[in-house]
């Protein structure tokens, strides 16, 4: 018996076209990028905040936290990330807007007080260091100045990333290549204020408990 049965045009199953097949859009590449940039950064800091507090108490006779650390001045130096987080989140408002007067102010607020962060943090490191509290002490402050000198160098990354981006709004303007990279960077600068916030709690709060 003849079980053959035909099938007409409209039947047949369609096939998956393969006319829009091909690379993912570039932002969402650089997008997807930039994600595994951050986490990998999360993880290091994870493993330097591991030691930190493995080594909170090999002071080997050393000073402690509780008479190195300067509370206001370390509260100071929080403000000024914090708000400069705040400041970099106007400048991503003002980048989507295309105002190029208001990024320019924006970017120049983050600027500055990023760079009043490392002003305290610097002088803090020198004021310990004329104490005797190098890194060479103890493991105690061989763990702080890595922890804490690590963000700072972040933090400096992130201000020349920025000098370089608002030259480039300067000379080619809103394309959509600069916009991807100020996101990124938006991006970067928050990561480092969260980060902040966790060693602010662990290193300077934690660490002054008796």
């Amino acid at each position: 018996m003849n079980l053959t049965v035909a099938v007409g045009e409209g039947d047949r199953p369609s096939l998956p076209s393969t006319s829009q097949a091909g690379p993912a859009p570039k932002r969402i590449v650089v997008a997807y990028g930039f994600w595994i940039f951050l986490l990998s950064d999360v993880v290091m800091f994870a493993a330097l905040f591991a030691a930190y507090a493995v080594l909170a108490t090999a002071t080997a006779g050393g000073p402690k936290g509780a008479e190195l650390f300067n509370q206001a001045s370390v509260g100071i130096e929080t403000a000024c990330l914090l708000a400069s987080s705040y400041t970099c989140g106007l400048m991503s408002l003002a980048v989507g807007s295309r105002r190029r007067g208001a990024t320019y102010l924006t970017a120049a607020l983050t600027f500055a007080l990023g760079v009043a962060f490392l002003v305290f943090e610097l002088s803090e490191f020198t004021g310990m260091i004329a104490r005797g509290a190098t890194p060479q002490r103890s493991a105690f402050l061989s763990a702080f100045f890595t922890l804490v000198g690590c963000h700072g160098l972040h933090v400096s990354a992130g201000l020349i990333w920025l000098s370089v981006m608002m030259a480039q709004v300067a000379v080619k303007g809103f394309r959509p290549t600069v916009e991807r990279r100020l996101q990124c960077f938006s991006l970067f600068w928050h990561a480092l204020d969260i980060i902040w916030v966790g060693l602010f709690t662990v290193v300077y709060l934690m660490g002054v408990r008796p």
